[in-house]
């Protein structure tokens, strides 16, 4: 792996930016873009005839778009090595029987020969391929998460193993990227074979017939792009002086509001909807069962949820942004009196999220504090991409009439 001298670079940047913002605004919307090689992201591969029915009555997503999917043309030039039909990727959690959370998954299916043009880009490849999923999974807890899924299998005929050797994962992001509402506005990003009309640096990234590519994160626009890549070669359109540190995309979405992976969102803790999977396109509600639908489904049609994740930002009594002097679990409270009103699970730099009332969230500037360090003031922030029915004051509406 190349060494990541552009992250060092980036956080003198960043330590030196963040004492000149006064709003919640930040530097890291003027760079373009940036890719970071996602450490704390394995891959698990599912094979098998039963594998979307198995994994359909595990996650609060719906699998079975994959088993027929109702994919787009991908190019219109006939370009080897490159599906013509795309199918995207699916953001997903399994929940325990109480429905709370456990894992999150970024599923994938690898296009079948069929749908691939074949050696001379004039038409598909035979089919006779078996269907595969890839999923991007927690690192952290891959061995729990293995044995896990294997403990609900049964008899269902799919194959799961770790793939982590295999593969890597990827995400690019940025204020060039996040301006940009699909991958037809940035057609490179669902172009890496090789051909008249597909970028060439892809070639190395399509090495070994599978077609790998980006992606629009199946979460949100604004978080650019993701995928799964081999692990032996840097992905197309990842520039060296591009790549970046892995914490730089944590910045990213603790501005944004988004949580990933089970340490960010307490295992076994942690109810979706106050997580906001919901938003972030991880939950079907029209959907047949899986484990633990009956409380999401319960909360989400009695339409009141009192607590969310938010994107939070530490200050001082004049306003200045603090950076390191919060810790994950330190507790929020109201600081005139001293009711918890919420607790901090991530926190980088002067940016972190937590877990708060919303009636105490937004009541103005100075109100928060953290428990034990009465000098650190907490903000609150509002994501952009909330929408409006997640305000308090929308909900108590909804609830009188």
């Amino acid at each position: 792996m190349r060494p990541f001298k552009p992250a060092l670079q980036f956080f003198r940047i960043y330590h030196g930016a963040i004492r000149r913002f006064s709003s919640h605004r930040s530097h890291l919307d003027n760079v373009e873009s940036m890719a970071s090689r996602l450490q704390t992201r394995s891959v698990i591969r599912f094979r098998g005839p039963d594998t979307v029915k198995f994994l359909q009555g595990l996650l609060t997503n719906d699998v079975w778009r994959f088993d027929k999917p109702e994919g787009k043309a991908n190019s219109t030039v006939p370009t080897p090595n490159l599906p013509s039909v795309t199918v995207p990727p699916i953001y997903a959690a399994m929940l325990t029987p109480q429905g709370r959370f456990l894992y999150d998954f970024f599923l994938y299916r690898p296009s079948k020969s069929d749908e691939k043009f074949d050696g001379s880009g004039c038409g598909p490849g035979s089919d006779g391929d078996e269907l595969e999923l890839l999923a991007d999974v927690d690192g952290s807890v891959l061995d729990e998460l293995l044995a896990t899924l294997k403990k609900y299998r049964l008899r269902s005929k799919v194959d799961i193993e770790s793939a982590a050797g295999e593969f890597s994962c990827w995400q690019r992001f940025g204020r060039k990227l996040s301006e940009k509402s699909s991958s037809e506005e940035e057609p490179e990003a669902a172009s890496v074979g090789w051909g008249g009309g597909v970028d060439r640096s892809g070639m190395s990234a399509s090495q070994g017939g599978l077609g790998w590519q980006w992606y629009n994160d199946p979460r949100l626009d604004c978080l650019g792009f993701r995928g799964i890549f081999p692990s032996n070669a840097i992905p197309a359109l990842v520039e060296a002086d591009k790549e970046t540190d892995e914490r730089n995309y944590l910045l990213w979405r603790l501005e944004k509001g988004v949580a990933e992976g089970s340490n960010e969102i307490p295992k076994g803790e942690a109810i979706p909807l106050e997580y906001n999977l919901a938003g972030l396109n991880a939950i079907s509600f029209d959907k047949g069962c899986y484990v633990g639908q009956e409380l999401i489904a319960r909360a989400h049609h009695r339409g009141v949820i009192r607590k969310r994740l938010l994107p939070l930002k530490f200050l001082n009594d004049s306003g200045e942004e603090l950076v390191q002097k919060v810790a994950p679990r330190s507790e929020v409270i109201v600081a005139a009196s001293g009711k918890k009103a919420g607790t901090v699970n991530t926190a980088l730099g002067c940016r972190g999220m937590g877990l708060l009332r919303l009636e105490e969230a937004f009541k103005g500037p100075g109100t928060l504090t953290i428990q034990g360090q009465e000098d650190v003031k907490v903000e609150a922030i509002r994501p952009e991409w909330w929408p409006a029915e997640w305000f308090l004051e929308y909900q108590q509406h909804s609830a009188v009439a």
